[in-house]
C-alpha cells in the first residue's frame, strides 16, 4: 500500500498531524485524565449543594419542631431564629447571612410555618474555581401538640 503524496500547499503542522497515523490512542491518553479530572470537579461541586440543601431541610424541620414548643409567638420566633443558627452551625454549613421567619399559630393543633434562608459560602471550594455562594432557602411546618396544657385564666407563665 502506498500513501498518497503530502500536500506541500497546507502548512507544515497540518501536514505533520495528517500524516499521523495511530495517534488517536495517544490523544486518548492524554485526554482521559482531563475528562476525569472535570468529572470529579463536577461530582464535588453537586454534592456540596446536594449536601447543603439537606442540612437547610433538616434545620428547619428543627427550628419549626422548636418553635411550636413555646406558647408565645416571640418566644416562638426566637426559639426558631436559635435552633436554625445553632443547626446550621453544628452541621458545618457556612453560611453568610441566615434569615428565619415563623408564620402560623400556636394554639393546639395549630400549625407552624418556619422558613429558613441562607446564603451558602462555597468559598472552601475556592481551589476548585467555585465562586461565592447561593442563597438556598427551606421551609418546614410542624403541628402544635393537640394535647399539651393549657394556662389557666389568670394563672401564671
Amino acid at each position: 500500500m502506498t500513501r498518497p503524496a503530502p500536500n506541500l500547499a497546507l502548512p507544515r503542522w497540518r501536514r505533520w498531524w495528517a500524516a499521523e497515523h495511530g495517534s488517536v490512542t495517544a490523544e486518548a491518553v492524554l485526554v482521559a485524565p482531563l475528562l476525569v479530572m472535570l468529572l470529579l470537579f463536577l461530582a464535588v461541586v453537586v454534592h456540596r449543594g446536594v449536601d447543603a440543601r439537606l442540612r437547610l431541610d433538616d434545620a428547619a424541620h428543627q427550628a419549626a419542631r422548636a418553635a411550636t414548643l413555646h406558647r408565645s409567638t416571640p418566644a416562638a420566633t426566637t426559639a426558631a431564629r436559635d435552633t436554625a443558627e445553632a443547626a446550621l452551625a453544628q452541621a458545618d454549613l457556612a453560611c453568610h447571612t441566615v434569615t428565619t421567619t415563623m408564620s402560623g399559630t400556636l394554639a393546639p393543633a395549630g400549625a407552624v410555618t418556619v422558613r429558613v434562608r441562607c446564603t451558602v459560602d462555597f468559598g472552601q471550594a475556592l481551589l476548585l474555581g467555585v465562586p461565592g455562594g447561593k442563597t438556598l432557602e427551606s421551609t418546614a411546618s410542624e403541628v402544635v401538640d393537640t394535647h399539651r396544657s393549657q394556662r389557666r385564666a389568670g394563672a401564671r407563665p
